[in-house]
């Protein structure tokens, strides 16, 4: 089992879940962080930091395509441990439906 972050980080992109995380398994992107799911250790500790309720275990149903994304990213952004400031109008995109078809950028973030 592996932890994921779900469409609900784009354009939110809270960073509050990195600074728990006790081997540093989080990447992030342009608008979104992902999970690396071979290093996560499935201790759960991100999961209630997420304000944007975006993290979430891959045992729930309907989260292949998000474990692919983490899978995928994790390898080409660059890592993040400490905490940064959300994006300005990350209130108004929690909860929005199509974030990804709409929002989803390839880039990577800066990291650390």
């Amino acid at each position: 089992m592996t932890y994921v972050v779900t469409e609900n980080c784009i354009k939110c992109k809270y960073t509050d879940c990195v600074e728990v995380c006790p081997v540093d398994c989080f990447y992030e992107g342009d608008n979104m962080l992902v999970i690396h799911p071979d290093e996560c250790i499935d201790c759960g500790v991100c999961e209630p930091e997420c304000p944007a309720d975006a993290i979430k275990p891959d045992t729930e149903p309907g989260l292949e395509k998000w474990l692919g994304v983490n899978a995928e990213y994790a390898k080409a952004w660059p890592n993040i441990t400490q905490k940064k400031d959300p994006p300005g109008d990350a209130k108004e995109h929690d909860g929005e439906q199509g974030k990804f078809e709409k929002f989803f950028s390839s880039k990577p973030g800066s990291g650390d």
